[in-house]
């Protein structure tokens, strides 16, 4: 098939990338030609595991093409992705701006039928106002031109996000004819030739269950880290109770693990959006408003434990960091734990130092600018550690998992380790360390 994808994010990169791979025509079009430019040249504005090479090979095959000219796309295609963002607005709702954006480049350059499929991530009814919106100004333009629109999710996630696609848990698709559904299923036929993993839906539950799966996972996170929290007052061991409720196979192992907060780009950003919609329609959502609040609380833990250590006034103390991701796999620090720990202890005068494989750069354009000059980024996590006098773990990447134990009591002025993630065995308090982790 011949499949346009408007957007070059995260999300429309991957998915215009995979259907590439598969032997389909993509287009893939975005309003930042300096963006386009450096795509061309294998030049990626994120990282993610594979898809450099996916995004080189599929041009040098002539099945990937990165674009400007959304006529052009729209003129060859039978299918157009809606894969733009939808940032959190000021009062917790989705931003829809760059949504209706292209429903405008779509409904002033489309020349014949097509089918528009959102695959962004957008409030309940989103779907049927973008094709009424679409249609408005087909009927202003005088054209005979007809549209469908469908609800097809991404799951994605970031550091793993090649792999979700091209092998996925389930297709969700929300459509109001079987044309749509049958159009869209034999699109993905080719990720799901040994499974039928197909979830069709009406458009408005394929939004909602985009949401409510974000929603889900985020709540899972933050029950478990208040679990863990009580457990750090009453004397009980987090992790062993993990490994008691995980055996439950109504439960089970993922996303039970505690920690010091979520981030990154969906479940803060979906979470408020939920409890918005909901608010929107008259329906005051407390679970979901107390899951947003522990996280938040969550990513004070850490700075919490510092202070318990050397005191509220840090001065003349270094800290080292490892880890300025939201999470293993990716560049990604959009809302990140990192952020908050940082600028809490610089507040109260400590210096950082810190490393992360990939997310160095990504880190110093997030980070609050006025204290930027108190934090030193290393090239290694050895360098990190060098006249410390603390090691701090936010993200934990593999080459974090192991360390050098000798080596790291040498570096460090004082042998006294926060794990962020829990993923240190306490035996290393044999050694002559002092660890904290969540729930101890």
């Amino acid at each position: 098939m011949n499949i346009t994808v408007i957007g070059t994010g995260y999300v429309g990169l991957v998915t215009g990338a995979c259907f590439s791979k598969m032997g389909n025509k993509v287009y893939c079009v975005d309003i930042d030609g300096k963006k386009i430019e450096g795509l061309k040249k294998g030049i990626l504005p994120i990282f993610e595991p594979h898809l450099g090479t996916m995004v080189i090979n599929g041009q040098e095959k002539g099945d990937l093409i990165f674009t400007t000219d959304i006529k052009k796309a729209l003129n060859d295609s039978n299918i157009i992705f809606i894969a733009v963002g939808t940032p959190m607005a000021e009062d917790g709702s989705a931003n829809l701006d760059y949504i209706f954006s292209a429903a405008n480049d779509i409904a002033d350059n489309i020349t014949k039928d097509s089918l528009v499929v959102i695959k962004s991530t957008v409030p309940i009814g989103t779907g049927f106002k973008v094709k009424k919106h679409i249609e408005n100004i087909l009927k202003e333009n005088s054209s005979n031109v007809k549209i469908e629109i469908a609800s097809n999710p991404e799951f994605l996630k970031e550091g793993r996000a090649i792999e979700d696609c091209m092998h996925p848990d389930r297709i969700v698709i929300g459509a109001e004819k079987e044309e749509v559904f049958e159009t869209l299923k034999e699109l993905y036929s080719s990720f799901v030739i040994n499974h039928d993993r197909f979830v069709l839906m009406d458009v408005k539950s394929s939004e909602m269950t985009k949401y409510v799966a974000n929603a889900m996972l985020a709540t899972k996170i933050s029950f478990m880290n208040e679990i863990a929290n009580i457990c750090e007052v009453t004397g009980a061991d987090v992790q062993k109770v993990r490994l008691g409720i995980g055996s439950d196979k109504r439960i089970g192992y993922h996303f039970i693990y505690a920690g010091c907060g979520y981030g990154g780009s969906c479940f803060p950003k979906d979470v408020q959006a939920l409890i918005n919609t909901a608010q929107t329609h008259g329906y005051e959502p407390e679970i979901l408003a107390h899951v947003e609040d522990v996280n938040k609380k969550q990513k004070l833990v850490l700075v919490n434990k510092v202070i318990k250590h050397f005191g509220e006034d840090l001065t003349g103390l270094t800290f080292a960091i490892w880890g300025l991701a939201f999470k293993p796999g990716t560049d990604d620090v959009r809302e990140a734990t990192s952020l908050v720990v940082a600028e809490e202890l610089i507040k109260r005068g400590a210096k950082i130092k810190a490393y992360d494989p990939q997310a160095i750069e990504e880190f110093k354009r997030a980070f609050n600018q006025d204290y930027l000059n108190e934090v030193i980024f290393t090239e290694n996590r050895h360098d990190a550690v060098e006249g410390a006098d603390a090691l701090i773990l936010i993200t934990e990447w593999k080459e974090f998992r192991t360390p050098d134990w000798e080596l790291l009591g040498e570096k460090l002025n004082h042998k006294v380790i926060f794990d962020g993630r829990n993923i240190y065995n306490r035996k290393i308090k044999e050694l002559g360390f002092d660890l904290y982790q969540i729930g101890s």
